[in-house]
Order: structure tokens, then C-alpha cells, then sequence
């Protein structure tokens, strides 16, 4: 006798399928992250780099992707080493790769050597002050976790300078000094012809080879692609682990990592001369379908994104053609103009891309006026959040398949359960 449905938990009814699209339903739109390709990008700078360690950044929440997550999938392909900008991101990243080496490129502030034992991260020091602070805590307590130097060459924002560096390789000459990286920043690492990194280079090799013993780190995603000189014994990629081009003089080599779609709350039609949106600045040149999503600068999309009547905003894809923007991106919502789509080809509810299907992270950030790097930091706030892939092993340990669950009976084989929908949080607080 079949029990009464009433009784039964929803999710027991649905398919996980139709349970994922119902947990969407809440949602204006999905932001999905490609770990399989954040993995397929550290592996190509990996391979670059050779022999030089392949470190990953994840600060920012890994650029918007989630730091967990992604810090967890490039552990288990092979990344041993991280760095992110501040002791509540070193916690995140410490959950997530247990045994791995952090790096908070922040600095070290009087009275917080206690939470960087406790997480065994290290802190990235650029000030005498911050290394004699630093000393003492190490003395008082016998922590010897190590830290990094950072060395300013140029970029004039963090770093000793090159005659502070200077003052102290009597201190690493003398042995049990704790510091285990010397690094340096790239200015214009994406620049492939700029002075600035040639005289950074000679400046960093000159000081990191009386860094007796301790390894060198200078290149970033894009220095990565600048030569084997630059590549020393660590490369730190960032943003072209999440598709972000490091080498926009030529093609983008890096495959793309993050898909955002929004949901079409509207379809309404304009008569020739009305205007669209606040400030009435797009006007209708023809009878006009308009396609209004629930997507606005509050979600990332950003109002420097909006058409008048004497520029063309973006595009987004609706039924696998690019429609522009028509009028101003406002806080939840954006107009776009569907005229020439065929009728029906989209309805209410229908998902557009605003970014994915060969809209890219760049190509986003010229239309905002800023860079990828923004673009990232900023999307989906308000967004459903799934994650794909992330399973592969490391290239040097064969796959081996989980076991079977001990307490279930063998079943035909089933297709794979759709990615997980990570529900948007609150802000995580600040350390005290």
C-alpha cells in the first residue's frame, strides 16, 4: 500500500535532478565554478614552471570562487603550497588543506603570533618592525613555523627595501633565522617588453642570491609566462588559476573557470521612442522585446555595463545569441533587447549567461572599465552557487575508485549526482 505523500520528505519524491532545480527556483540566478578547469590551469603553470614549486593564491575567497573548495581541489591535485591575504582566510584555507603550507601576505601585527601557531601559518613579513615583532614572539614562546621576506623591487606598496633587506642576511648567514622565502611582486609582469621588469629581476637576483639556502619567490600568473628567469624556485599564480588572461598580449591560454547565468523575470514589449530604464537614456529605435533578468550591480554586474543611446553596453546569451543591454543596469535588474530573437525563444523564467558560452572574464572587465581580477571579486553575491568536478588525483598517484558503502546492497549503476548548490552566507567575521 503506497504511505501517503504528504508524509513523505520532498526530497524523497524528486529526482536529485529535479531536487537541484528546486533548490535553483529560489534563486535569481547560478554562479557555477569549473574546478576541473582551476586544476587544468595550476597544472599548466605547473608545467611552465618546472622545476620551480607551483604555489596557488586564494585570497578573496580564491577571486570569488570559493576558498574552500577550491583550495581542497588543487590540494589533491598536488598543490602543496598557498597564500592568501589575511589571518580569517588562512582559518578557511587551514580547514580545507590540513597539512599544507599557508602564507598570510598581510604581514604580521603585534599580538597575533598566537593565532598564526595556532592554524601553523605564516605570516609574510615587509617591515623591520613587523620582523622584530615577530622575533620576540618566536623567542617568548619557541614557535618555529617560519615565515617569508618580502622584499619591495618597485612596486612601492609592502616590502623592505633593498637596504633594509641588505641589513639583515648577517641575521641569515648566522643560521636558525626561521625564514623560509624571500619574494618579491612583479609591477608590470603582463607588460612582456616593460623595462620595469628587467630592473626588478636584476634587483631581486642580486639580494635573494645572498639569501643563502632560503628559496626565492617572483613571479606571478603573468611573470609566470615571462621565462624561466623569473621563475626562481616558487611561482605564485592567482588569477590565471580562475581563467583570468595572463598574457593579454596574446590569446588567452588559461581555460575558463566560472559560468553566471540569471533568470528572466519578465518579457514586455516597448513601443519605438520610449525609454528604458532610470535617467530614460536608451531610447527604443523600433518596436522592442525586452528580456528583464534579476541581475543587477548588487550582484556583481556592474552599472558601468549599461547602454545609451550613444554607446552599446554587454551582451549577455539568450537562447544562444548575444542580445545587448538596453538602457541602465540598476541594483536587481537589467533590461536586455530581445528583438531579434525568434518568438518564444525566450520566456519567463528561462536562464540567460552573462558570463560563459564565449563571454569571458575579460571580455566582462572592458565592458565594466576595470580588470578580470574586479570582475571575479564581485560576482554573485546573491547567487546559488554550484561547484563541478574537483575529483582528479594527483599526476603522479594512480585514480583508485571509493570503495563501496559498507551498509548498502550492490545497485545498477547510476549517473552522476548533479554538483552540489552551496546557499549564499554571511560575510565570516573579522579576526580580533
Amino acid at each position: 500500500m503506497a504511505s501517503d505523500p504528504k508524509t513523505i520528505p520532498q526530497a524523497d519524491l524528486l529526482s536529485a535532478e529535479a531536487n537541484q532545480a528546486a533548490a535553483l527556483a529560489a534563486f535569481g540566478g547560478v554562479l557555477t565554478i569549473d574546478l576541473d578547469a582551476i586544476i587544468a590551469n595550476w597544472r599548466k603553470l605547473e608545467k611552465t614552471a618546472v622545476p620551480a614549486e607551483c604555489a596557488a593564491v586564494v585570497k578573496a575567497n580564491a577571486y570569488g570562487c570559493g576558498i574552500e573548495p577550491v583550495a581542497r581541489a588543487l590540494n589533491k591535485a598536488g598543490c602543496r603550497t598557498f597564500f592568501v591575504a589575511n589571518l580569517e582566510e588562512a582559518r578557511a584555507a587551514r580547514a580545507a588543506v590540513p597539512t599544507s603550507t599557508i602564507y598570510v601576505l598581510g604581514g604580521y601585527f603585534q599580538n597575533t603570533g598566537e593565532h598564526y601557531a595556532k592554524i601553523d601559518c605564516r605570516p609574510v613579513i615587509g617591515d623591520l618592525n613587523e620582523l622584530a615583532e615577530w622575533d620576540v614572539f618566536c623567542r617568548r614562546t619557541g614557535w618555529s613555523g617560519g615565515a617569508a621576506v618580502h622584499i619591495d623591487t618597485g612596486m612601492n606598496r609592502l616590502g623592505l627595501t633593498l637596504q633594509e633587506a641588505q641589513a639583515i642576511i648577517p641575521r641569515i648567514n648566522a643560521g636558525d633565522h626561521g625564514i623560509t622565502l624571500a619574494m618579491s611582486h612583479l609591477v608590470a609582469a603582463e607588460q612582456l617588453n616593460s623595462t620595469v621588469n628587467a630592473r626588478q629581476l636584476a634587483a631581486f637576483r642580486g639580494i635573494a642570491s645572498e639569501f643563502a639556502g632560503v628559496p626565492a619567490s617572483l613571479a606571478n600568473s603573468s611573470g609566470v609566462f615571462l621565462g624561466a628567469s623569473f621563475q626562481f624556485d616558487m611561482v605564485r599564480p592567482g588569477a590565471a588559476l580562475y581563467g583570468v588572461n595572463p598574457t593579454p598580449e596574446a590569446d588567452n591560454p588559461m581555460l575558463p573557470v566560472v559560468d553566471l547565468k540569471a533568470r528572466i523575470v519578465q518579457i514586455r514589449n516597448v513601443e519605438r521612442g520610449e525609454t528604458v530604464g532610470y535617467g530614460g537614456t536608451w531610447t527604443a529605435r523600433r518596436p522592442t522585446r525586452l528580456a528583464i533578468i534579476a541581475s543587477g550591480y548588487a550582484d556583481g554586474y556592474f552599472r558601468a555595463a549599461s547602454a545609451n543611446d550613444g554607446t552599446r553596453g554587454a551582451e549577455v546569451i539568450v537562447a544562444g545569441k548575444r542580445c545587448p543591454v538596453a538602457g541602465r543596469v540598476s541594483m536587481d535588474l537589467t533590461a536586455i533587447d530581445i528583438t531579434d530573437l525568434p518568438p518564444n525563444a525566450a520566456r519567463r523564467g528561462h536562464m540567460v549567461t552573462l558570463l560563459g558560452e564565449g563571454i569571458t572574464v575579460d571580455e566582462l572587465a572592458h565592458h565594466f572599465g576595470t580588470i578580470g581580477y574586479e570582475v571575479l571579486t564581485s560576482l554573485g553575491r546573491r547567487f546559488a552557487r554550484v561547484y563541478k568536478g574537483g575529483n582528479a588525483e594527483p599526476l603522479d598517484q594512480p585514480a583508485v575508485a571509493p570503495p563501496p558503502a559498507a551498509t548498502e546492497p550492490p545497485v545498477a549503476e547510476q549517473p552522476p549526482p548533479p554538483p552540489p548548490v552551496e546557499q549564499p552566507t554571511n560575510p565570516p567575521p573579522l579576526p580580533t
